[in-house]
């Protein structure tokens, strides 16, 4: 049975005749595909906003809400924790722009799983159901009002705790929200957006592009986001993002972002990966393994 789960996700509204420049302007994917009136456009679009040093202000999904000529209307899912900043930003850029940006509190995100398509009942105009666009293995987005129920929408789906859907990421290496992705840390490349279905390299020019662009034609990147799995759970809470992943020499191999249990994703040197690897943890250290995800390409991490 599919497995619905409130994400707690902030959703911006962005409408207005210029929405398809002004958001190109600000985020890393191309997204006339998705605000413009071509044929088939996507549902939903995975993008990084940048700092204009290039480094992560937010993760978004985009949902096209509008069909055909009607007037382009977006809605912008990041985490509740960005959601100031992310409309600072939007607001901060709109000049002049034809845009509305606005707060969307009568939508809530849902995350659905497993990836195959769930059977959807009533399928109304204030309802979106769209793959996950960043990789199949996470399944499918659904956006409702806030008092509806999913499981009157998923036909014979069931609730799910949140806690097993972010466990479900971490095996994934799935980053999702500012403790995976911490605004002005983290890089996109390094976080697999290219991975994820969330960039172009062809679009033009958009805030932070600069650092990106440099970084993906010298075609060297040396830490990527992993999957990884601790020998022993994790003390809960107990463990900073950014502590350090030491080799067993003791020398840096990398860094924790967020984990449960015996799960979690770290910042590592791809040249460390297949080594024994330690985090600090009170009281001593604990053994950690990391993966290649076996949905990344397959020429990825060679």
């Amino acid at each position: 049975a599919a497995r619905c789960f409130p994400l707690g996700r902030a959703l911006l509204r962005v409408r207005g005749a210029e929405v398809a420049p002004f958001l190109q302007g600000l985020l890393t994917n191309d997204v006339t595909r998705l605000a413009g009136g071509g044929e088939a456009p996507p549902r939903a679009l995975y993008a990084h906003a940048l700092n204009v040093q290039g480094r992560c202000l937010c993760d978004v999904i985009l949902y096209r809400l509008h069909r055909g000529a009607e007037e382009p209307h977006v809605l912008l899912e990041c985490d509740g924790g960005a959601q100031d900043a992310a409309l600072q930003h939007l607001r901060r850029y709109k000049l002049r722009r034809k845009v509305e940006v606005a707060t969307c509190p009568e939508l809530v995100a849902w995350a659905v799983l497993p990836g195959t398509r769930p059977l959807a009942e009533a399928l109304g105009e204030r309802l979106v159901l769209a793959p996950d666009p960043r990789a199949a293995v996470m399944g499918w987005r659904l956006l409702l009002p806030t008092a509806a129920d999913p499981l009157q929408v998923v036909a014979g789906g069931r609730l799910g705790d949140v806690r097993d859907y972010h466990r479900h990421r971490y095996k994934q290496g799935i980053p999702e929200g500012v403790q995976d992705l911490p605004p002005g840390v983290a890089l996109p490349l390094e976080s697999n957006l290219a991975y994820m279905n969330g960039i172009s390299f062809t679009k033009g020019c958009y805030i932070g592009q600069e650092l990106t662009a440099r970084t993906h034609h010298m075609g060297v990147i040396r830490k990527r986001l992993l999957p990884v799995q601790f020998s022993t759970p994790l003390p809960s809470g107990s463990i900073p993002e950014g502590t350090e992943i030491l080799t067993e020499s003791g020398k840096s191999a990398g860094k924790f972002r967020a984990g449960d249990n015996e799960l979690g994703i770290a910042l590592l040197r791809l040249a460390n990966i297949k080594e024994p690897l330690y985090l600090n943890v009170p009281g001593g250290k604990v053994k950690l393994a990391a993966t290649i995800p076996e949905w990344w390409p397959k020429t990825a991490g060679k």
